[in-house]
């Protein structure tokens, strides 16, 4: 079967690009079934998920970012795999390297060894340089949808024994933006907690504000009350809230006002 000597994953954070690069490490050294999954039960797929794979070399070019690191990284490149079939190397936030580092990368992207493959991750494609973007099958993955979200999540509450409704885990999936990797944290933030999670505790924990108060800020701007807007903003800014996450809520608030306006009274996932 065929596949690319290098990679690259681009997207948000907590949407699964590293995951998806330990996935595939395993896809590329484990025998597959008729339907293309790797076999999770063999030696080589533990070891991947307790990072004890000798063959699976990961690291973060945010604190590895100098030539001298990339150098390290590559010299036993050319040497065969130890154990599986390839080596599979993953490099996280790799937008964080110095131009000499990419330069270096750069040369093993162009001759590549028949038994390197190369996963680049990042945040940030649009500061590669071009000439590494070219060299690689580039993937580009998106925030997860909330009902997927919220799927994961009650998959995790059941395995974990949480005791959490349903209205809870649209709360915890709203909240965090399409990162899949922060709604687990959040839940198990929520789970260590409170024995009983409610979505008042939830706002109390995450210092998340209650939608009304971004209804009400609305209707400020709407009736050009800006003394009242004003007064209101430097209430919550003397609380402490955080003035990005407020500018989100009041998107999703606009964004939820907008499906009503076209008839769809009821929204999962909005009271």
């Amino acid at each position: 079967k065929k596949f690319s000597h290098a990679y690259l994953f681009t997207g948000p954070r907590g949407v699964g690009k590293t995951t998806t690069a330990r996935i595939m490490a395993k896809a590329l050294n484990v025998d597959i079934d008729k339907i293309g999954e790797p076999n999770l039960e063999s030696e080589i797929s533990k070891l991947i998920d307790e990072s004890k794979f000798l063959d699976l070399i990961e690291i973060d070019a945010a604190s590895n970012r100098r030539i001298d690191d990339i150098r390290s990284l590559l010299d036993n490149i050319q040497f065969m795999p130890s154990m599986g079939k390839y080596k599979v190397y993953i490099i996280d936030e790799v937008h964080m390297l110095t131009n000499e580092a990419f330069n270096a990368l750069l040369k093993t992207l162009e001759e590549p060894p028949p038994q390197i493959v190369m996963i680049l991750a990042t945040t940030e494609y649009q500061k590669l340089p071009e000439t590494i973007i070219s060299r690689c099958q580039r993937f580009d993955f998106r925030y997860v949808p909330n009902l997927e979200i919220v799927n994961r999540l009650k998959v995790i509450a059941k395995a974990e024994k949480i005791n959490c409704e349903d209205n809870i885990l649209w709360f915890i999936a709203m909240n965090s933006y399409g990162s899949l990797r922060d709604a687990c944290n959040l839940l198990e933030q929520l789970s260590i907690a409170f024995d009983e999670i409610t979505i008042e505790k939830a706002r109390t924990l995450f210092g998340i504000i209650d939608e009304n108060i971004s209804i009400e800020l609305i209707n400020f701007v709407l009736n050009n009350q800006s003394e009242k807007l004003i007064k209101s903003l430097d209430e919550l800014k003397s609380k402490g809230i955080d003035f990005q996450n407020l500018s989100k809520i009041i998107m999703e608030t606009l964004r939820a006002g907008l499906f009503i306006s076209q008839g769809l009274n009821t929204i999962q996932g909005y009271s």
